[in-house]
């Protein structure tokens, strides 16, 4: 697919919304502000998604302040949300995977208030659910799967080496041979450094880190990390000029910490996006570790099992972005 027609077929991405503070949040009358702190308490989410959540209820919360007269919960109608969904869709421009997760935050928090507030708050004796039962919000297109490429992968390494951004080529080089998550990469340790490789063997095992799950703790997940991704992690240790536990690390007024899960999506947007003249999103890099190896031959269980950590082949299938066009070829190559 050339650029041209990418770029014309991708719908332009809505700017996130503003960020409700602490201080607009004060302004939210006080039984809504109550009920959303008691739930994210008891929720079993895992850290990341109870930040979305809480971001989610919060922006809810401050529509119903700004445009809703700040009436409560319990008086909020069908056709009031509906209000809210327009609001995200037509003024906001959310995508349809936004809007219905801000659709399943308010839904989620309903939810709870039915079964288990309901039975003690006599204002919620009568409260009903009233994301249920309304249209589906209707699904449109966002962003294009358009794997990176091997050879795209080493264009981006020399221009981040002729920059010298060591950090961005140890995190490229984990994204794309790695196939780790964004939140996953920052947890790996300077530790792996120092694992003995057995003679022969070609990458070394990580510590267990926590992958994507409903829970606190996650899926314990192990990878397998190629050695000549080692070497840019030493690359970038050897000069950043301070000792940390993390690879993946940054100093910002004389503090070390861990990168935060966003820097990826910067690093994505703001300097990788230009080298290729293409929109490139983060999530896509687990895509093309996959599809690069099924392209240089690896058996798809093998990698579904070992780098994917799938629990069923079918889910990778879903992460092939191979075109086929070889084969596609051959369909109507009768003789």
């Amino acid at each position: 697919m050339s650029k041209n027609i990418e770029k014309n077929m991708l719908r332009d991405r809505a700017p996130k919304l503003p960020e409700v503070t602490d201080e607009m949040w004060e302004k939210v009358n006080e039984d809504y502000r109550m009920l959303v702190d008691e739930y994210l308490t008891v929720q079993n989410h895992s850290p990341q998604t109870k930040k979305q959540y809480k971001s989610g209820l919060r922006q809810f919360g401050w529509f119903m302040y700004d445009s809703m007269n700040n009436k409560p919960l319990y008086k909020v109608t069908k056709r009031d949300f509906l209000r809210y969904i327009s609001y995200l869709r037509d003024v906001r421009k959310l995508s349809s995977s936004a809007l219905n997760f801000k659709k399943a935050c308010v839904s989620s928090l309903c939810n709870y208030i039915e079964n288990v507030v309901a039975d003690e708050d006599d204002n919620y004796k009568q409260f009903r659910n009233f994301t249920r039962g309304l249209p589906p919000i209707p699904k449109n297109r966002v962003y294009d799967k358009v794997k990176v490429t091997y050879e795209e992968y080493q264009e981006m390494m020399k221009v981040l080496e002729s920059d010298e951004n060591w950090l961005g080529m140890a995190w490229l080089a984990t994204a794309f041979r790695v196939g780790a998550r964004r939140a996953e990469i920052i947890q790996f340790r300077t530790e792996i450094l120092d694992y003995p490789i057995p003679e022969g063997q070609n990458y070394v095992l990580s510590h267990v880190v926590r992958g994507k799950g409903k829970s606190t703790d996650g899926k314990p997940l192990q990878y397998m990390i190629p050695l000549d991704v080692l070497e840019y992690w030493k690359k970038w240790i050897n000069s950043r000029g301070y000792e940390s536990e993390y690879v993946f690390t940054t100093k910002y007024k004389g503090g070390i910490k861990p990168l935060s899960v966003t820097w990826a999506d910067y690093f994505c947007s703001e300097v990788l996006s230009p080298i290729l003249g293409r929109r490139i999103n983060v999530h896509i890099f687990k895509n093309s570790c996959i599809t690069f190896l099924l392209e240089s031959g690896v058996d798809i269980n093998l990698v579904s099992k070992f780098v994917a950590h799938h629990e069923n082949v079918s889910t990778t299938q879903i992460y092939d972005l191979r075109d086929f066009e070889d084969e596609k070829n051959q369909i109507f190559d009768i003789k």
